[in-house]
């Protein structure tokens, strides 16, 4: 399903996907499938800059602005908001690629929680700090 990924360095993941029929209700997007493509984007965003295994925690202030049809793409787009001792808060936001507009279509907010083998919560590892300080620099 998805068309491309990145992972711009400064704690921000891209990816493009295409809507298909089966991923719609009445010909527009299904909110459960939408939620899934922001939960990938949030786990992939967090991963990526603790460097460990993630969970979600927390998934809210998810809002649904305007309608994303079938056979539209869209550019999902997930961003390091705020980071503490084990956890980490990724805002992720959902639009078509086609349409321009100030506010995406979809938004939310999604804390995530780094986690050890037994998936009990454990400090961020100190190296996503040194990762962290490379991209202040540059």
């Amino acid at each position: 399903m998805p068309l491309t990924a990145e992972h711009t360095g400064r704690a921000e993941t891209r990816f493009t996907e295409v809507v298909l029929l089966e991923h719609a209700q009445d010909d527009a997007l299904y909110g459960p499938n939408v939620l899934r493509m922001m939960g990938k984007a949030a786990f992939v965003c967090a991963s990526r800059h603790a460097r460990c295994a993630v969970v979600l925690a927390k998934a809210d202030s998810i809002e649904f602005r305007r309608t994303i049809g079938a056979g539209e793409i869209v550019d999902v787009r997930a961003r390091l908001a705020f980071r503490g001792h084990s956890s980490m808060t990724v805002l992720v936001d959902v639009d078509p690629a086609d349409r321009g507009g100030d506010m995406p279509a979809v938004s939310g907010r999604f804390m995530m929680v780094a986690v050890d083998r037994d998936g009990v919560p454990m400090p961020i590892p100190s190296f996503a700090d040194q990762s962290r300080r490379e991209e202040t620099a540059s």
